[in-house]
């Protein structure tokens, strides 16, 4: 329902229908979102985006409540000394963690005093896993009431945005094994400042916007897929190898300098030195750099970042076809979500490349563009599906700057929060 954890305020109304034989699993009747503006800052300012969530909660959540339907009797019976019409909430759900502190816990407290007035439960959500079943919410508003929710565990989640990078096996509805995590920063990050280094000054002084990575994906590929121009290596030697260019500059794949061959191939991230690879390239350069040399460079550097998501999820999937990973169930879908899944190129690279390794039976799955970056009906679905499962938080809980999906991670990944309570109180956890 509310998600303040970076930049963006949140809010949003969710309906799940139970009754049999209809139409839709789900419904969103209430979905905004607005994003603080740090442009001045050439990034997310907390103190910018602390600010925008005090002036824009409260008043999208008057305009969410207005969406939520009427229940009880008709609006004259007020006059007639009968209850009149209400709108009920059933449950409240909260983004509890990961992110900025501050941030997160305006939409806590605002979140708390509407279960209180509502007298109804709250959940705080942790947001990567909300991110992992935004395609369940989707589908459940497809889809029939009777469905099984889809995709159904388990599966493969790749969670990428601008503070995570995550190759996850997603056993369960709380049970989310990290695969792959970065060793530095996380893809979204990377490409905001790559991109803040390629794109043309005055492109980046007149943006209002501070996700430039997108801005980059549309500099240079403003055609869509015409201009994408892409096919997988053939084999790990030209995944790793440099390709040459008609102004004669490299840039190196991802750990591809390491001295032990198999670094290459380990089930790690990291971004940081294609960031370092551009600023080295613009640091050297003392002449004007043409339009057509800045979209050369992003293209390589988007095909090597891309590529490199790609070589881990294939490593997993070889784990499981050959038995040397510790699963007991073959997975056949791929759920990309987070920010950075609503690069159309990086949709391509991921298809293109599991394709030609033999995976073309993995389904991927990308949600909405509406519904890739922070969100709150993905807050709300999630809210719903612990509900089912049992789950509320205690009014006693605060906000995680830090908190794992992993249950094997030192904090216990997500019930190993304090402060959840189970309807079936010997599963309580203070």
């Amino acid at each position: 329902m509310l998600n303040s954890c970076s930049d963006d305020t949140c809010v949003a109304i969710v309906q799940k229908h139970e009754a049999p034989r209809h139409s839709k699993s789900a419904e969103i009747l209430f979905h905004k979102i607005v994003t603080a503006d740090s442009s001045r800052f050439k990034g997310i300012h907390p103190l910018v985006a602390l600010a925008s969530h005090q002036e824009s909660l409260a008043k999208l959540l008057e305009d969410a409540l207005r969406s939520v339907p009427l229940t009880g009797g008709s609006s004259s019976d007020e006059s007639n000394g009968l209850a009149p019409q209400r709108r009920i909430l059933d449950l409240v759900t909260v983004t509890r963690g990961p992110g900025m502190r501050s941030n997160l816990s305006t939409g806590i407290d605002m979140a708390k005093g509407i279960a209180i007035s509502f007298q109804v439960p709250l959940i705080g959500i942790n947001h990567m896993q909300a991110h992992a079943l935004t395609p369940r919410l989707v589908a459940a508003m497809e889809n029939p009431s009777h469905t099984p929710k889809e995709p159904a565990f388990p599966f493969l989640s790749l969670l990428v945005s601008g503070g995570n990078t995550l190759l996850v096996y997603s056993r369960e509805l709380t049970g989310h094994e990290i695969l792959a995590s970065t060793l530095d920063i996380a893809l979204g990050d990377a490409l905001d400042k790559i991109a803040r280094a390629i794109l043309p000054k005055e492109m980046v002084e007149r943006s209002c916007k501070t996700n430039y990575g997108a801005m980059l994906e549309e500099f240079v590929f403003p055609n869509g897929y015409p201009d994408y121009q892409y096919a997988p290596p053939r084999n790990w030697r030209e995944g790793t190898c440099t390709r040459a260019n008609m102004w004669g500059w490299v840039i190196g794949a991802p750990l591809a300098k390491s001295e032990v061959r198999l670094k290459t191939k380990a089930m790690e991230f990291s971004f940081s030195g294609l960031e370092s690879s551009v600023k080295r390239f613009f640091a050297k350069r003392t002449g004007l750099t043409t339009i057509e040399e800045r979209t050369e460079l992003a293209r390589e550097v988007m095909r090597l970042a891309f590529e490199h998501l790609a070589s881990r999820v294939v490593s997993t999937l070889e784990g499981l076809r050959y038995r040397t990973a510790p699963k007991t169930a073959l997975v056949n879908t791929l759920v990309v979500a987070g920010g950075v899944a609503s690069n159309k190129f990086l949709r391509f690279v991921l298809r293109e490349y599991l394709n030609f390794n033999g995976y073309e039976r993995i389904r991927l799955i990308f949600p909405p563009l509406s519904l890739c970056t922070d969100n709150a009906a993905m807050i709300a679905w999630t809210g719903i599906e612990m509900y089912e499962a049992g789950w509320e938080s205690e009014l006693s809980f605060k906000a995680l700057r830090k908190w794992s999906i992993d249950p094997a991670a030192d904090d216990g990944g997500i019930l190993g929060a304090a402060h959840w309570k189970h309807r079936d109180a010997q599963h309580n956890i203070h």
